[in-house]
């Protein structure tokens, strides 16, 4: 299976998660609302995984949220999680029926995940919160960590679409491609704010644009 296809799973791919594994539950449900493209079911699932091992609890805040399947697989790997905020300036039309698919097969969700459309500024964190955000695109990504840095949040994010025009580079180009120099930069100007960072990847098979990071703030 190519897990970086951009084409839409629906009903005739659900043959393909048989299993009563967690994964294959979800993606029964994803097939079942048949608007989620196969790469982003592969991108929040490997996301979601590495960001539970490390951090449990608080609220979920997914910020640039798309269609919000991320904020409820955190709740789904970490019943600790009571509630989960998906914000993004324009939800898709169609992520209220991804969620009613979620949340039929698992109904505590209903009462679990909201939906909010606004910008990423007017949302109010606080330090009990986990951030995170797969696939801000270019300067939201820094917009996603500026907003967590403030509230002394814990965040997670996996940067995209790095705009070399836009983003702080750290004057590294020098020695490493574009993207990287952006992200490594963002590792710097996090630790300076007093935080403990971990860098991860998810499979490059999904997307190369795979760099996963971490970070809390350290002390209490």
């Amino acid at each position: 299976m190519n897990r970086a296809s951009k084409n839409r799973l629906n009903q005739y791919h659900s043959h393909l998660f048989s299993s009563n594994s967690l994964f294959d539950r979800v993606a029964g449900a994803v097939c079942r609302a048949g608007c989620l493209p196969r790469k982003e079911l592969y991108e929040a699932w490997e996301v979601a995984r590495r960001v539970r091992r490390r951090f449990r609890g608080g609220r979920v805040v997914d910020l640039a949220c798309g269609h919000g399947l991320l904020a409820h697989l955190m709740l789904l790997l970490d019943s600790t999680s009571q509630l989960a905020l998906a914000v993004d300036l324009r939800l898709p039309p169609s992520a209220a029926k991804l969620a009613n698919e979620l949340q039929r097969d698992w109904p505590r969700l209903r009462e679990q995940v909201e939906f909010s459309e606004r910008k990423l500024e007017q949302i109010e964190l606080t330090r009990h919160d986990l951030v995170v955000s797969a696939h801000a695109c270019g300067s939201l990504s820094d917009t996603v960590l500026d907003l967590a840095v403030a509230a002394g949040a814990r965040v997670a994010i996996l940067p995209c679409c790095h705009d070399l025009g836009r983003n702080d580079t750290g004057d590294l180009q020098g020695w490493m491609p574009g993207p990287l120099a952006v992200d490594a930069t963002r590792v710097a100007r996090l630790r300076q704010a007093g935080y403990r960072v971990y860098t991860q990847t998810i499979p490059g098979d999904i997307t190369p644009k795979n760099r996963l990071l971490l970070a809390e703030p350290v002390g209490p």
